[in-house]
C-alpha cells in the first residue's frame, strides 16, 4: 500500500489538467516534454494514427518502469495528447474534412525523465518516428469537451470566434486536445477531452 502512495499522477497536481465542461479558462502552462510522433490525414480511418498510438505507449510504459526501477519513482501513465493543425483551417473548426488534417501525438513524460533515458526506452520497444521534445504552451484557454469528437465544432466556434477575441487575445499555437478518456471503451457522448487554445 505505501508504494501505491507514492505513485505520482501529473493529472492532479498540474493546473493544465484542470478543466470545466461549459466554462472557459485562461491558464499558465509551463514547459514540459512529451513523447511525439507526427502524421497526417483522418484519425478514424489512418493506419498511420494507429499505429502512432502503438509506439507511443510501449515507450512511456517502459519508461514508468524504467523509472519506479533504477530511480524508485513510479507514476501513472498520462493520457494521450493530440496537437491538431490544417493548412486551412477551416477544414478543421468548420468543414471538418479530416483528410486535411494534420497532427503530433503525444504523451507526457515526468520532468525527472532524461533524454538517455528515454532512448533507451525507444530502443528497448523497437519503435520507430518518436522523438522527446519539450513543448512551451505558455498562456492558453481551455475548456473540457463531453461528447464525440464530431460535436466539438460548436465549442470551437465559441472559444475561438467569441471568448478569445473578447478577452483581447488572439490564437497562436496550435489547437490542443488531451484525451482524458479511452476511445476504445467509452461511449463517444460521455467522452471527456480539454480543448486547449495557446493565445497571445
Amino acid at each position: 500500500m505505501a508504494a501505491e502512495q507514492q505513485k505520482v499522477d501529473l493529472k492532479k497536481t498540474l493546473d493544465g489538467y484542470a478543466a470545466r465542461s461549459g466554462a472557459f479558462r485562461i491558464v499558465e502552462v509551463p514547459p514540459q516534454q512529451y513523447a511525439m510522433i507526427d502524421g497526417h490525414g483522418d484519425p478514424n480511418t489512418s493506419p498511420q494514427f494507429t499505429a502512432a498510438i502503438e509506439a507511443l505507449y510501449p515507450v512511456s510504459y517502459t519508461l514508468k518502469f524504467a523509472s519506479k526501477r533504477h530511480l524508485d519513482r513510479d507514476y501513472v501513465v498520462m493520457p494521450l495528447e493530440g496537437l491538431w493543425w490544417s493548412d486551412d483551417m477551416r477544414s478543421f473548426t468548420v468543414d471538418r474534412d479530416k483528410s486535411q488534417w494534420h497532427w503530433t501525438l503525444m504523451i507526457l513524460q515526468p520532468e525527472w525523465i532524461t533524454r538517455a533515458m528515454f532512448n533507451d526506452a525507444v530502443a528497448s520497444a523497437g519503435v520507430g518516428g518518436v522523438r522527446l521534445e519539450t513543448l512551451d504552451e505558455g498562456r492558453c484557454v481551455q475548456t473540457l469537451h463531453v461528447g464525440s469528437f464530431d460535436d466539438e465544432a460548436e465549442t470551437l466556434a465559441a472559444m475561438h470566434d467569441l471568448f478569445i477575441p473578447e478577452a483581447g487575445l488572439r490564437m497562436t499555437g496550435r489547437h490542443h486536445e488531451i484525451y482524458l478518456s479511452d476511445r476504445r471503451r467509452v461511449a463517444p457522448e460521455r467522452m471527456r477531452t480539454i480543448l486547449r487554445q495557446p493565445v497571445a
